[in-house]
């Protein structure tokens, strides 16, 4: 602060301005230094980083890559042949886009990228209007990379929690190699016939929040062709009733709301639910942000200069992650271990409790059809599935669901049947009718839908608290005594003379960087500073490299 000659942060609009003198050449170099000083040292002395255990056993690292705006409010300006041209100073920074629930005519967006488990800081890219979120998606995932490499963990073992803006399938090629999970927003593949299928059948999994009355119905669809270039995506549709009020997400048709959830998840370590809970649970990083902002004194938004603001969002985050690493030196804890979710019963011991209306909990596997007994015969495999959630004969007729019936093991039968007119001149009945001629019923498939197989364990979540360790390090802070000596200079003094200042120097307003160190530059002939620490811990002190008194 001895560039402002005050003891704490100046106001929003002195920083503003100090700022605004700011380029890209430094900020990205400081933004350099930043990633170089998270990456040099372990937060913990065993170097663990949390991670997240799925139900096959294997552990994940997530890492949240999101989206925040500011929304900005302008007044009218009156303009006029004899007025000059209007300006406003958020021009630079701000331009026109989405600003959801906020007022403003203007925004600007900001993308951080967190690691999930130790709340740490990886980077902060700002852009104005809605971004240009692909190019930021891009630098987020280079700080990724160098993450994993110093700590030797593996990218296939990687899992990014994507904001909704990157739901698309353009994004799909952006983050080949990783393991993702991200709202969709191409409700156009609900139209696909598989999807369609799919929702004629009964939904795998049901979802509820323990503080919403909300029930989502889940239908699980693996290999979907998503994006121009129909690049194979795990889709999962959840539908619930739509209320009296436009919702806020998804799309609605007849009276359903449908949302998409993309991922590359594998089925037999993540279900349908999971997938969901998982997206979901990136509402633990909005109160991230929220102590991040209480954290900054003046704000979080504090410069009308686009790399001015890019500055104080990375020096923000610097000090964020030395307040966490601090205290874990002064608090050291253990990783605490949470159940994600519970573990999966078996489908017989489900199906012994609940014989006749259980559905198995891990949700359901591939729809298959049953095979004929009689050699020569058309099977399920010649009755395909259509998206209206009926079966097409070989003949051309419709087959149209009669019965659904639980069997053992939790497996669904779903069985379909032609109407007795349409099989009786049906020239092809000979194939297809066990009676052949002499049939007295219609055709009739059967359509299962076994349970999926998915690992035994729980999902597993393994990280630290987020607030303890930073207040600990902030109570130290204010807690402890601090004495300065100055020895005295062997030098003599030089005789101070007589300088006639300008106004704006009597104002320290809009000074020059040079003007500001040079002012306060301290002279090689000064004495020695001593500044003693009292109630520091040992770890801590040899931490930051102080003597023991």
């Amino acid at each position: 602060m001895a560039l402002f000659e005050r003891d704490r942060l100046p106001s929003r609009s002195a920083l503003s301005r100090f700022l605004a003198a700011l380029t890209e050449e430094p900020v990205e170099a400081l933004r350099t230094i930043f990633l170089d000083d998270l990456l040099g040292r372990p937060l913990t002395h065993d170097q663990q980083t949390g991670g997240l255990v799925d139900r096959a056993g294997n552990t994940w690292v997530v890492f949240d890559i999101d989206g925040t705006r500011e929304a900005a409010r302008q007044r009218a300006l009156p303009q006029g042949e004899d007025l000059p041209p209007a300006f406003r100073r958020l021009d630079e920074i701000c331009a026109a886009g989405y600003t959801g629930r906020k007022r403003g005519e203007v925004v600007r967006t900001r993308t951080t990228v967190a690691q999930a488990h130790s709340y740490q800081w990886l980077g902060s890219f700002g852009n104005r209007g809605n971004g240009r979120y692909r190019e930021v998606l891009r630098k987020g995932l280079v700080a990724i990379g160098r993450y994993l490499a110093t700590h030797y963990l593996p990218q296939e073992r990687t899992l990014l929690r994507l904001d909704g803006q990157y739901g698309t399938g353009a994004v799909l090629s952006d983050v080949a190699g990783f393991a993702f999970v991200t709202r969709g927003k191409e409700y156009r593949l609900l139209d696909h016939p598989l999807i369609q299928a799919r929702l004629h059948l009964p939904p795998d999994q049901f979802q509820q929040r323990p503080e919403s009355q909300m029930v989502r119905s889940l239908y699980d669809c693996p290999e979907i062709p998503v994006g121009s270039e129909g690049t194979p995506c795990r889709v999962v549709v959840a539908t619930h009733p739509a209320g009296k009020k436009k919702t806020p997400v998804g799309v609605t048709r007849a009276g359903v709301v449908y949302e998409l959830f993309f991922t590359n998840l594998p089925q037999q370590a993540f279900t349908a639910r999971d997938v969901v809970e998982l997206y979901l649970h990136r509402g633990a990083f909005e109160p991230t942000l929220s102590d991040e902002d209480i954290e900054q004194d003046p704000d979080r938004w504090c410069s009308h200069s686009a790399w001015g603001q890019e500055c104080w969002q990375v020096i923000s985050q610097w000090t964020w992650n030395l307040r966490l690493e601090l205290g874990h030196q002064l608090k050291p804890q253990p990783l605490r271990t949470t159940e994600f979710a519970p573990a999966i019963p078996k489908p017989r011991e489900l199906g012994a409790a609940h014989p006749s209306t259980s559905a198995p909990a891990a949700g359901y596997g591939p729809p298959v059809t049953a095979t004929s007994w009689k050699t020569g015969r058309f099977t399920g495999s010649d009755f395909p599935l259509q998206p209206d959630g009926t079966l097409r004969c070989p003949a051309g007729r419709t087959l149209v669901p009669h019965e659904r019936r639980r069997e053992g093991g939790g497996s669904l039968r779903v069985v379909y049947a032609a109407s007795i007119r349409s099989c009786r001149p049906c020239p092809l009945r000979e194939q297809c009718q066990w009676q052949g001629s002499a049939t007295k019923k219609p055709r009739q498939v059967s359509v299962l839908l076994h349970p999926l197989a998915v690992g035994p364990t729980p999902l597993l979540w393994q990280d630290w608290s987020r607030r303890e360790h930073r207040r600990a390090c902030q109570h130290l802070v204010r807690d402890q005594r601090v004495e300065v000596n100055l020895s005295p200079s062997p030098a003599k003094r030089p005789i101070p003379t007589h300088v006639i200042l300008s106004r704006m120097q009597r104002a320290h307003t809009r000074l020059s960087w040079e003007t500001r160190l040079a002012r306060n530059a301290r002279g090689t002939t000064a004495g020695q500073i001593i500044i003693n620490l009292f109630g520091v811990s040992d770890d801590f002190a040899e931490l930051i490299g102080l003597t023991h008194m």
